[in-house]
């Protein structure tokens, strides 16, 4: 059935929003402008933005978005709630173009808000090239684990040992008290928000080795490359990454073994307390000249409300501040 749309005066919403994310699921950090690539880290609890004026969204206001496949969803979601459709009904509206490109989709004019993870390095550059003013917010937390197949004996890794497997020091699981068998790392192409997350959090400037070009993995989508693990030869030499979400939330790692780091298996309760140690936000992105009276503007004051965060949390993300 298809959910009312929902008038939103933002104070009083939480009652209305709390109903169609069980409708939605059945059918189916403030303002920072600019921060350098270095400056993003785990969230920390933030307040909630003040109440927004009355609002309606519609198909012809609703914002234009764009983002990271890991955040489509969230997206898809809050479309759901927003516009009170039902989440098959909205999925046109998350076709979403990746990490990198989304961020100069936005510089460009081609969307108007951004619900996605951190781009590469770069793109914070190409940005400030073209003068182009954003804000960005985080509004939830993932982390980058690492996956193995479910017959592999080893479920904890260090840092070290990863950083030396994705160097080519470390190339048989008999070095990290596995079997006697070579390891196959898979990786994700560049602009991948995976990819840059991996760079960032785990290699720390360190080089990675080629991808072995047997298994193609750089060419891999984030479902694609877990499916890959799962099926190579049908062994257990497979290792790669991905976000929580997709292995945990989305059930694509079934068949196969979220790995430790120092000890720390990664869970809600852990990736929040920040014991997990490869955290990275998500954000949501505007241009900073959008007017406080824009759709594209009242959503990402949403995103960022008890509302929104309810919803991330009910949609299996990590919210940034706890809400009941």
């Amino acid at each position: 059935m298809k959910c009312k749309p929902a008038r939103y005066h933002l104070l009083a919403v939480l009652a209305a929003a709390a109903l169609m994310l069980t409708a939605c699921s059945d059918s189916a950090a403030n303002n920072t402008t600019s921060p350098s690539p270095e400056e993003p880290s785990a969230p920390t609890q933030q307040e909630a933005p003040p109440s927004l004026p009355e609002f309606v969204f519609t198909r012809e206001n609703f914002p234009r978005m764009d983002g990271s496949t890991s955040t489509a969803p969230l997206a898809q979601a809050a479309a759901c709630v927003l516009l009170g459709e039902p989440r098959e009904d909205v999925a046109e509206l998350t076709v979403f173009n990746r990490t990198t490109q989304s961020f100069r989709n936005l510089a460009n004019g081609l969307c108007d808000i951004l619900i996605v993870s951190e781009p590469a390095p770069e793109v914070f550059g190409e940005l400030a090239a073209q003068g182009y003013r954003y804000e960005m917010s985080a509004i939830a937390t993932d982390a980058l684990v690492f996956v193995v197949n479910e017959s592999n004996p080893v479920d904890s890794l260090t840092l070290q040992q990863i950083q030396r497997i994705y160097t080519g020091r470390i190339t048989n699981w008999k070095q990290v008290g596995g079997e006697d068998i070579e390891i196959e790392a898979f990786q994700r192409n560049s602009e991948a928000g995976s990819q840059v997350l991996m760079e960032k959090l785990v290699m720390d400037g360190v080089s990675m080795a080629d991808a072995p070009k047997k298994n193609f993995s750089t060419a891999f989508g984030m479902g694609e490359l877990i499916s890959a693990i799962k099926g190579f030869d049908g062994s257990a030499n497979a290792i790669g990454y991905t976000v929580y979400y997709y292995a945990e939330d989305m059930r694509m790692a079934e068949g196969l073994k979220i790995i430790a780091v120092d000890g720390v298996k990664p869970s809600g309760d852990t990736i929040r307390s920040g014991e997990y140690p490869f955290l990275n936000p998500y954000y949501a992105v505007i241009g900073a000249d959008e007017p406080q009276d824009s759709p594209a503007r009242i959503m990402y004051e949403w995103l960022l409300s008890d509302e929104g965060q309810q919803l991330a949390a009910h949609e299996g993300y990590v919210s940034v501040r706890s809400v009941d």
